[in-house]
């Protein structure tokens, strides 16, 4: 898009905001006294910095039944064991956990007493009962149950929108390009993968081996099979796999 120049009285400074090829960039004018030509800075955002996620905002069990028919898709990769279900969760029959990206159809919502296991309660705590959305797989007849949230004394409390898009990110984030998203969907990470797309394909478990996200160490379970993944200038330089 075209932009019209922007006239400003002696030492005024301005900002103001474009987009440029789908970054947001802020662009900063100053006059000077002798009428050189401007001083112009930009500053590109991250493009994934200006998706918009939307969120539910769940209270209560009706409204986790209100998803009844919908697809999502798993953001919290690799931290969310899922159990079968045939009127009852199966809990001590984990087939594994949700993966990054991973596609679903909500069945129903269902409230039960939790087991009381690492699987069960990893991220979301036992209560008096657990929430647990009912499920079908991409591809797969069976339901199962993921909990997604928690009931003590009459409280309830959801994470559904910490752990799931509402809509499909390969739309939200298409901006990553066919060869990111093969590999994400397959849950390999591949050089030049920025932290979110290795957290996407790896999970979200994982240990930072240092404060300044793009330019740091960062070893994912990967599902028991850790990977050592190495960042400079926000992309992935080195990946390993981590002796056991």
């Amino acid at each position: 898009m075209a932009s019209q120049g922007v006239k400003l009285g002696l030492g005024v400074v301005g900002i103001f905001a474009v987009f440029v090829g789908g970054y947001m960039a802020y662009v900063h004018h100053r006059n000077v006294v002798d009428n050189a030509a401007p001083v112009e800075v930009v500053y590109k955002s991250d493009p994934d910095d200006l998706v918009f996620l939307k969120n539910e905002h769940p209270m209560s069990l009706q409204d986790e039944k209100d998803l009844k028919g919908r697809t999502l898709w798993m953001s919290a990769g690799g931290q969310m064991n899922y159990f079968p279900y045939s009127g009852r969760v199966d809990y001590a029959h984990s087939p594994g956990v949700l993966l990054g990206a991973e596609k679903i159809v909500v069945k129903d919502a269902v409230e039960q007493a939790a087991a009381k296991t690492p699987e069960a309660t990893f991220r979301i705590p036992a209560g008096d009962k657990q929430v647990l959305l009912v499920f079908t797989k991409d591809g797969d007849s069976k339901e199962y149950a993921v909990p997604v949230g928690y009931v003590e004394k009459g409280a309830y409390t959801f994470a559904t929108d910490q752990m799931f898009f509402y809509e499909d990110p390969h739309k939200l984030y298409a901006h990553w390009g066919p060869e990111i998203w093969k590999a994400v969907d397959e849950h390999r990470a591949i050089l030049g993968m920025n932290e979110r797309q290795v957290q996407m394909a790896l999970g979200q478990v994982s240990d930072p081996q240092g404060d300044k996200p793009g330019d740091r160490v960062v070893v994912y379970d990967d599902q028991g099979k850790p990977k050592r993944v190495t960042f400079a200038h926000g992309k992935a330089t080195k990946i390993e796999d981590v002796a056991a």
